[in-house]
């Protein structure tokens, strides 16, 4: 696909990447600060720049219900069309200063995965969205060479994106950051109604999807608003969706706000399972991430942090009663 279109008559393009939709004159630079209008064409300036390369457990991503125990090559560059007080990986996504010297082509971020034996490659560290022209040219190779793809996104895709991601994207993990459209755009300069949309739209076009939650006590964590989160995720995407509901530690612009207490987590997951979701997990806590079959109960994986200890399923199936657990488990 193309990932712009142009507006002639304006002397402008519109970015497609994201649903920022950032319109460009000659020069200008979108949101995201590493897509540019150059010679009236959409010039990704960090395709082929990764500024973060790791072989990291497909767990950490988190994905818990494909390929358990295995890894992925993980990667991100500069940049994000998010402006989050709280990310984690603020050094390389709030800036859009490229180093040029590194050079990683699709094939060889291929190769590199292949070397170092993981079974899929993460698009993550910054919004893989904005280095979609980049995340693409690497996950077709991939798929050709038998490996899975995941992106790590804040679901701030275009409906375009997420058409022309069908074809090679097998999974992904979307930041449902906040229940609270005004909070998303103030904030976090993005949309809620947009990210509902974008999981709707992953979930119906058959990508794997978990949706993470970073809880922050006094922002996103009110009985009221998980509750509705809980049920989006139940009656839109499906009960079967995976919920990690993670701890906040304080990072970026919010030092001085307390950790996310334990309790927080537990009552949170207590308002999940009420609304049904079969599969809940407290992350960034050291237990918690154990996957059990919702019909009998079967303990089905043991994870201790990001290590799979005790596998028990068969197939894709729980060994005890034989009910097929969604997920992609070959």
């Amino acid at each position: 696909m193309q990932y712009y279109r142009s507006e002639p008559d304006k002397n402008r393009i519109v970015c497609l990447l994201c649903r920022h939709y950032c319109k460009m004159k000659e020069g200008q630079v979108g949101v995201c600060g590493v897509n540019k209008n150059e010679h009236g064409e959409l010039k990704n300036l960090v395709y082929g720049h990764p500024s973060a390369l790791n072989v990291d457990p497909i767990e950490k991503k988190p994905i818990y219900h494909m390929l358990p125990g295995t890894t992925a090559l993980s990667f991100g560059t500069v940049g994000c069309n998010f402006k989050c007080p709280f990310c984690q990986n603020w050094q390389i996504s709030q800036t859009a200063n490229v180093n040029e010297e590194v050079y990683v082509s699709p094939e060889k971020m291929v190769d590199l995965a292949l070397e170092y034996g993981s079974r899929s490659i993460a698009y993550t560290y910054n919004e893989p969205t904005i280095f979609y022209p980049y995340a693409k040219d690497v996950g077709v190779i991939a798929k050709e060479k038998g490996l899975k793809n995941i992106f790590v996104s804040n679901g701030f895709e275009t409906p375009e994106i997420i058409e022309d991601m069908k074809g090679w994207l097998d999974a992904a993990n979307i930041d449902l950051k906040s229940w609270d459209e005004g909070y998303y755009k103030k904030v976090l300069k993005g949309g809620l109604e947009a990210v509902k949309d974008t999981l709707r739209r992953m979930v119906a076009a058959s990508i794997w999807v978990e949706v993470t939650t970073l809880l922050i006590e006094g922002e996103n964590d009110s009985d009221k608003d998980l509750t509705e989160m809980a049920e989006f995720i139940a009656n839109d995407l499906g009960r079967h969706v995976p919920w990690h509901l993670s701890a906040f530690h304080p990072d970026y612009k919010m030092t001085d706000h307390e950790w996310t207490g334990i309790d927080t987590l537990m009552r949170a997951k207590k308002i999940a399972e009420k609304a049904g979701l079969y599969y809940v997990y407290l992350g960034n806590v050291p237990v918690h991430g154990d996957t059990h079959c919702p019909d009998c109960g079967e303990l089905l994986i043991d994870r201790t942090g990001y290590n799979v200890t005790v596998n028990n399923m068969v197939d894709g199936h729980c060994p005890k009663c034989g009910r097929a657990i969604e997920g992609i488990w070959k």
